[in-house]
């Protein structure tokens, strides 16, 4: 059966990534997938540290690539501590067939909630190609392509790098509700329509995605 690994990461119970999010995994469920969901705002992780550093160094110096070998980096106490961290967060990531990630724009970047998600498991390379890669972004302003806004687009943009440049996903998706901030600041008042039609085009595009990717596996061994 596929599997689905769906992360939020917006601090507000109720917002538009998680509304996308659901959009999406209702629409796996209904298909017949199985969905792990982690809710990294509601149960944040903690930053890396010494002993994380210490078992990545290990693995490059030894040439360690297999996940199932990363154990064999842990060796002290402290690594100990910190490989109880990362184990399940990877044991999820590895075993997901499509990764879906909530992802609001905060600051122009992603939220803290899941850039320690991304560090904790940002053990050297892998490559987790072909699994898929969604976002469900919501942004206060307009940032999609053409915009003035666009270059200072480092949420989905970065996201899409990530998956690029450190697990060798190239097909990795951005759903993005735009102009969220209308709804509550009276300067961008006058582009509600234009929010409303961005999420209410975003909110079919998360449906029909995950309609679509139901029943998406990768090869696996054995």
């Amino acid at each position: 059966m596929s599997h689905l690994l769906h992360l939020d990461s917006s601090a507000r119970s109720d917002s538009f990534t998680r509304r996308l999010g659901e959009a999406f995994a209702e629409a796996w469920l209904g298909g017949g997938g199985e969905v792990t969901h982690r809710d990294l705002a509601a149960e944040p992780l903690p930053p890396i540290r010494e002993g994380w550093t210490r078992i990545c160094d290990t693995l490059l110096r030894e040439g360690i690539t297999e996940t199932d070998r990363y154990p064999e980096a842990v060796r002290t106490a402290q690594e100990q501590e910190a490989w109880a961290v990362v184990r399940p967060l990877l044991d999820e990531l590895v075993a997901a067939d499509v990764v879906l990630i909530g992802a609001p724009m905060y600051n122009f970047g992603i939220p803290a909630a899941l850039k320690a998600w991304i560090d904790q498991v940002t053990f050297p390379k892998m490559v987790l190609a072909p699994r898929k890669f969604v976002v469900v972004a919501a942004r206060g302003g307009a940032y999609g392509p053409g915009t003035p806004r666009a270059p200072f687009d480092h949420n989905g943009r970065y996201l899409l790098d990530f998956f690029r440049g450190h697990y060798a996903v190239e097909d990795g998706e951005v759903i993005a509700a735009e102009l969220v901030n209308s709804l509550v600041d009276p300067a961008l008042a006058g582009r509600l329509a234009q929010h409303r039609e961005s999420a209410a085009d975003a909110l079919y595009r998360a449906q029909e995605l995950g309609n679509k990717l139901v029943g998406y596996r990768i090869p696996r061994a054995g």
